[in-house]
């Protein structure tokens, strides 16, 4: 009877260390697999869209309705404090509504790549950095006062 008792607790004990020893050697053998970074990229966000008013002899004469795509870089995008889309929104307004040589019955005649170019440089001027990539056009109508009207 001590017999079979003894034995049992030599199964116990061995069992139980053998346990402790492959877990133990498990834990030094695992290593975590290695950090992926996260796939960094450019994301698109669009503006609202603006109405600039046109101004002709004294009175608003129409119009121009645009809406702006940006692309920012990923990374610096979830940094800033400020979103781009603000700064963006103003430099269209303020480069459309300041041009004195906009004919706005033609709109044909606009540069849409210089248009674009100045907005990105200005805005990345006033961000002191290189964050918005590129501007794109995704809407550019000029609305006259009659057709408001109707």
């Amino acid at each position: 009877m001590l017999r079979v008792i003894v034995t049992g607790l030599w199964v116990c004990v061995v069992t139980a260390g053998a346990s402790y020893g492959v877990a133990l050697w498990s834990a030094r053998a695992y290593e975590p697999p290695p950090k992926q970074e996260y796939l960094e990229g450019i994301e698109y966000e669009k503006t609202r869209v603006i109405n600039v008013p046109m101004i002709a002899e004294g009175a608003v004469q129409g119009y121009i309705v645009a809406q702006f795509v940006f692309t920012v870089d990923a990374r610096t995008h979830r940094q800033l404090s400020v979103p781009p889309a603000t700064f963006v929104v103003d430099e269209a307004f303020r480069r459309i509504y300041g041009d004195e040589e906009l004919e706005f019955s033609n709109l044909s005649r606009v540069d849409l790549k210089e248009l674009t170019a100045a907005i990105k440089a200005s805005v990345n001027e006033r961000l002191r950095s290189e964050i918005v990539q590129d501007v794109l056009v995704e809407e550019f109508n000029y609305v006259t006062k009659e057709d408001l009207r109707r």
